[in-house]
């Protein structure tokens, strides 16, 4: 499995590096790549894309957005109780709702802000 994030945004890469050190401690078979890396094309995003929402690619599909978080989640020890809570059709459907219309856009426009300043770098 592999995660695609935004590195470039302060509040993804603290997320994704709590991840990281659980993958680590778990030797979970999960790879990160960060928007800084490029080669969004390889997963057949643009940079855009990548940037605006969280990714997962697992068995060659590509998630995106509370169905890529809860993939992740399932593969975590302290987080798998999560992934079932937010698969709960109607718990699934507000979170959706939440990622889709509040969190992705709000950091989605915060990258665009450092973008414009020429802030937008890898953070970590």
């Amino acid at each position: 499995m592999t995660v695609i994030y935004n590195d470039t945004c302060p509040i993804c890469a603290r997320e994704v590096k709590g991840y990281k050190s659980i993958t680590r401690k778990h030797d979970l078979a999960i790879r990160y790549h960060g928007l800084s890396e490029g080669e969004m094309d390889a997963y057949g995003l643009t940079n855009r894309e990548a940037a605006r929402r969280f990714h997962v690619v697992k068995d060659g599909v590509l998630y995106d957005g509370v169905d890529a978080f809860a993939l992740v989640w399932d593969e975590m020890p302290r987080f798998r109780w999560l992934a079932r809570l937010v698969r709960v059709p109607g718990i699934h459907r507000i979170a959706e709702l939440l990622y889709d219309h509040v969190a992705a856009p709000a950091l989605f426009a915060m990258h665009r802000r450092r973008a414009a300043k020429g802030q937008a770098h890898r953070q970590g």
